[in-house]
């Protein structure tokens, strides 16, 4: 049995066959070849879900630019818009101006006074419609107007001679509203002396040596310097008949003199510093031109 097998069959036994080392040496390369096919199925796999993905993000509408900033001032907290103080151009400007008459300037008076003074002494502020001229119905040139409510103008100038006393008083605005007035009692002043009566380029002193000088009919010029005057005793209001407050007139910004806060308040001193008692006493009357 031996010698038929030779001497090497034991050498043999337990080696494996070469078919048997073919089979194993095709299985790990077998195992290699699978390890990348799977890893490109998972890439593949991957790509996919990626790809399905982007085409969800692309299905969704985008929100364009416009609406998100809307969406973000709409969340925000609106911030309150100071308005716009109408000032009195702009009221004006789009109405027609109305003349004043004796209501306006009485309500004007209690206004003012409402503050300073005792409900008694306000009752003594209210004057009869008995103190007043008829008003301008903004037809009228200062001498027409003048003409109007005082018709016996001739006379009334003839008759007075007293010195640091005016018979009428025209009260303006400013400087020059005084001498575009003066220019205008042209033809109504005949030989009555006129006065200027503003602080612009003229001492204080001068006017008041220019009253005592000689007997003057017409004063006209700004309340602030005709209340200086009173308070000095350069102007007594002993002759006085008639007081002529320039109203309706506006300058450039459309303001009366009443809407200056200034002049308002040099116009409410000069009425208070004589003129309303002398109009409650029946020695003057008011007139709005």
């Amino acid at each position: 049995m031996g010698d038929d097998l030779g001497d090497e069959w034991w050498t043999q036994e337990g080696k494996p066959d070469a078919s048997e080392l073919e089979e194993e040496t095709k299985q790990p390369s077998e195992k290699i070849k699978t390890q990348p096919e799977k890893r490109k199925n998972v890439a593949e796999k991957t790509n996919k879900a990626k790809k399905k993905k982007k085409s969800h993000v692309q299905e969704e509408p985008a929100v364009p630019p416009e609406k998100e900033t809307e969406d973000k001032k709409s969340t925000q907290p609106k911030r309150k818009r100071k308005k716009k103080k109408k000032t009195i151009t702009d009221v004006l400007a789009t109405s027609e101006p109305k003349p004043g008459c004796r209501a306006d300037l009485q309500a004007l008076v209690t206004q003012f006074f409402s503050d300073k003074r005792s409900v008694i002494e306000q009752e003594e502020l209210q004057l009869q419609s008995s103190c007043f001229l008829s008003s301008n119905d903004l037809t009228h040139t200062l001498s027409s107007y003048l003409k109007q409510v005082c018709p016996k103008w001739a006379k009334i100038q003839k008759q007075h001679t007293e010195k640091s006393s005016v018979v009428l008083l025209v009260v303006c605005s400013s400087a020059l509203r005084t001498i575009e007035l003066i220019k205008q009692l042209t033809t109504f002043k005949g030989e009555a002396k006129v006065i200027k009566l503003f602080a612009k380029h003229i001492k204080i002193e001068e006017q008041v040596k220019l009253l005592q000088k000689g007997i003057t009919h017409v004063g006209v010029g700004t309340p602030g310097r005709i209340s200086a005057l009173i308070d000095k005793e350069g102007l007594n209001l002993q002759a006085l008949r008639y007081v002529v407050l320039d109203w309706n007139w506006r300058d450039v910004k459309l303001r009366r003199m009443v809407d200056i806060p200034e002049i308002k308040l040099d116009l409410m001193k000069l009425l208070d510093s004589g003129v309303l008692a002398a109009c409650k006493e029946n020695r003057s009357k008011l007139g709005l031109f």
